[in-house]
């Protein structure tokens, strides 16, 4: 009698197969399952308001407008492929710190530059750069609105407030100059200030130069109010901002003075014409800041303590992301390195300037650093998580170890 032999080995591996098969399908069908609500849920897009109230756009102006109306555009694509290409990534607050934040920073320095560029050659325009600065989300997906980039064209400047009838006499009529406050209350200058301050109060007569120059090379352009804004506006930044290096560079070496940059800054106009008053130059001579004056005998000579900063720590770091461990490392390392560089400064500084020497040349340039650093962290964390406040403000100031 024929008995067929069974065999148990290819049983098995049948078996073995069989269920492999089974459990491959019901991967692959979860797989497509889970494709299919990944397809479902639609991914954010952007919603931003548009700018609609653009005046008429002076003719040198419009292209510098018109690029920078398109640049909102670019930035709304960039945002909605950076919402794509992030899904997953970083906590709650990811899309708020790393996509809307500096959205709405760019946005506002886009706004920003087409007012300044409107009102080089017209009145400058509020165009509410913080109100449309700020955009929110398309939960649903669906297309951004887009910025309109027409950009509304003036006049020309025979009708726009220029040419030879705006002067009622043409070139008959007196070009009008600046006219800018001197600054004379200037204290005794340390020696090691004096190049320094000498530069500056010769650029105060080379700004009133330039503005007098542009009202000369301007003539027609822009309404009512171009040569204040495109001029006068203008010359009052560089003036104050050259005052106050005045200041500091005289605070490195003395008691910083208060020059009264504010008030000194703002010029003007002479409208039947005529010279510009001139900055006087001269330079007030002062000792060097040695010997008797903040040295010496005054700090008990050699054998004084050499004072050292004592600056906050920063202890209330929470929890760092990975991606930005690294960059949050540099930075503590560099607080770290900014005491350093403050100690060696106020070591090799001995006997320079007055009273307020070192709060005004080490421990104020220290706390601007500081400042800076500790926002980096917070920006490197907010990154891929919730921006912390790590009180930048409260923990820049160091004060001295006696």
């Amino acid at each position: 009698m024929y008995r067929a032999r069974f065999n148990k080995s290819s049983s098995k591996n049948t078996r073995r197969w069989q269920i492999g098969a089974v459990a491959g399908v019901a991967v692959a069908m979860v797989g497509v399952g889970l494709g299919v609500a990944s397809a479902a849920e639609s991914v954010p897009t952007v919603n931003c308001p548009t700018l609609t109230n653009l005046p008429a756009v002076p003719a040198q102006a419009q292209a510098e407008v018109q690029r920078n109306l398109e640049l909102l555009n670019t930035q709304i694509s960039e945002a909605n492929n950076r919402l794509r290409t992030s899904v997953g990534q970083g906590g709650a607050n990811f899309i708020q710190n790393a996509i809307l934040g500096p959205l709405a920073d760019k946005r506002f320095a886009t706004i920003n530059r087409i007012e300044t560029a409107i009102g080089r050659n017209a009145a400058k325009p509020n165009l509410n750069a913080e109100g449309l600065k700020t955009c929110t989300l398309n939960e649903d997906g669906g297309n951004s609105a887009q910025q309109p980039t027409d950009v509304p064209a003036a006049g020309d400047n025979g009708n726009a407030g220029g040419g030879e009838n705006a002067g009622d006499g043409g070139s008959n009529a007196a070009l009008p100059t600046v006219n800018c406050p001197q600054l004379t209350n200037l204290p005794a200058i340390p020696a090691q200030a004096a190049a320094e301050v000498q530069r500056n109060l010769e650029l105060l007569n080379t700004q009133i130069s330039e503005a007098n120059a542009r009202i000369a090379s301007t003539v027609g352009q822009g309404g009512a109010n171009f040569i204040q804004n495109a001029i006068l506006g203008p010359l009052q930044s560089k003036r104050f901002a050259t005052i106050n290096r005045i200041e500091t560079a005289i605070g490195r070496n003395a008691a910083k003075p208060d020059l009264n940059a504010e008030g000194l800054s703002v010029c003007s106009l002479n409208q039947n014409g005529g010279n510009s008053a001139e900055q006087p130059t001269e330079v007030p001579a002062g000792n060097t800041g040695g010997g008797n004056a903040g040295s010496g005998n005054a700090g008990g000579g050699n054998n004084a303590a050499v004072a050292t900063v004592n600056c906050p720590a920063v202890n209330n770091l929470p929890a760092i992301p990975a991606q930005a461990a690294a960059e949050v490392q540099r930075n503590l390392e560099l607080l770290d390195t900014q005491i350093a560089e403050a100690n060696a400064r106020i070591a090799s500084s001995v006997g320079q300037g007055g009273a307020n020497f070192i709060q005004n040349a080490i421990l104020g340039p220290l706390a601007d650093k500081r400042f800076a650093t500790i926002n980096r962290i917070e920006t490197a964390i907010g990154r891929n998580a919730a921006k912390p406040d790590l009180n930048a403000e409260g923990l820049k100031t160091c004060t001295l170890n006696q």
